[in-house]
């Protein structure tokens, strides 16, 4: 089969995108996904859907204040989202403003300091900000919370907390990797008490998680880095539960690429490493036996990849059930159960 661009596209009602998050984070709804079996669930339930021995991989990170407001030395507003630290005191930045800046400029962000503006890599800025604090104290005290672009309002009291899973622990993502904001404190203790495991990783997710794909020959689109730390604990947790026939079940797509990822040289390595992984169908995986993830953007990188892990005919089945049974779609919405169609991976 032969894949573009357009054959990742769905029509999605604009209402079932959801622009607020539940009450209860595991309240949402579960769509499981097992081969061609599909079933409806509630995401309270996963402990009855996971198998004592299995082992669950989530992602830590914490969202910093990534949005920023300032102005050109010339007057002209400017809207700064940060996308990764460089350095101590350096970062790049996706940019809005009528024109754009230049090299050596300066921007006043927040009313309250000054950046300079490096120059270009790729579409992003490289700014350095000022050298008396930390750059991540600096973003936290100025800045604001970025909910994705597709959710049409300013993020409130509620979104900072909701918009962060109850695990994070790491500073330094744009994103929340959400697929960990259906967890509460009730379900995983009920999954501790059923015999499933945890394990931890690190992926700073970045704004190019929200970029659109622009070219139709997918051959030709290239991904963000993205930074991970896989411990060695998560390593040996992951060959523990492997030898004992548990499955390993990554807790949204930033834990599968990053598992995946440390995999790529044939046996998965701890440490820290950058991740470009760009997973279209015909990948083969070899750490992730299941995954859970929410409903991803038409066209987008995300839904390449669970096409690719679950067989890009189910998936578009799988989605048509979740419009017609009006699911709630992307990062505050609903989730998925998925299990690989072909487990028998090797670590």
């Amino acid at each position: 089969m032969s894949l573009t661009l357009e054959s990742f596209d769905y029509d999605l009602p604009p209402e079932l995108i959801a622009q607020t998050p539940l009450t209860e984070r595991s309240a949402s709804r579960l769509l499981v996904m097992d081969g061609e079996t599909l079933a409806d669930r509630h995401f309270a339930e996963l402990s009855e859907l996971v198998r004592p021995g299995d082992l669950l991989v989530f992602n830590d990170t914490r969202v910093i204040h990534a949005r920023m407001f300032g102005v050109k030395a010339s007057g002209g507003q400017v809207e700064v989202l940060i996308e990764r630290a460089i350095g101590d005191h350096e970062a790049l930045a996706q940019m809005r403003a009528s024109k754009p800046p230049k090299a050596g400029s300066t921007i006043r962000l927040a009313d309250a300091f000054e950046v300079s503006v490096v120059g270009r890599v790729g579409e992003f800025y490289h700014l350095r900000f000022p050298d008396a604090k930390p750059l991540l104290e600096l973003i936290e005290q100025h800045g604001h919370l970025p909910l994705p672009p597709y959710i049409s309002r300013a993020a409130d009291d509620f979104d900072e907390s909701r918009y962060q899973t109850v695990f994070n622990r790491t500073p330094g993502s744009v994103a929340a990797p959400t697929a960990g904001l259906h967890f509460d404190q009730a379900l995983l203790a009920a999954l501790k008490h059923r015999g499933v495991g945890c394990a931890w990783l690190t992926l700073h997710v970045g704004a190019g998680t929200f970029q659109p794909v622009r070219v139709s020959d997918l051959g030709e689109h290239r991904m963000h880095r993205e930074r991970y730390l896989l411990p060695l604990e998560t390593v040996t947790a992951i060959e523990a539960t492997r030898a004992a026939g548990g499955r390993v079940i990554a807790v949204g797509t930033t834990s599968l690429r990053a598992l995946e990822g440390a995999a790529q040289q044939g046996r998965l390595e701890a440490g820290s490493g950058e991740t470009e992984l760009f997973i279209l169908p015909g990948f083969e995986f070899k750490v992730v036996d299941a995954l859970i993830t929410n409903f991803h953007l038409p066209k987008s990188t995300l839904l390449m990849l669970v096409s690719a892990f679950a067989g890009f005919d189910a998936i578009r089945r799988a989605y048509a059930h979740a419009v017609a049974e009006r699911y709630r779609f992307f990062s505050y919405g609903d989730a998925m159960f998925i299990t690989h169609r072909n487990t028998d991976h090797a670590v």
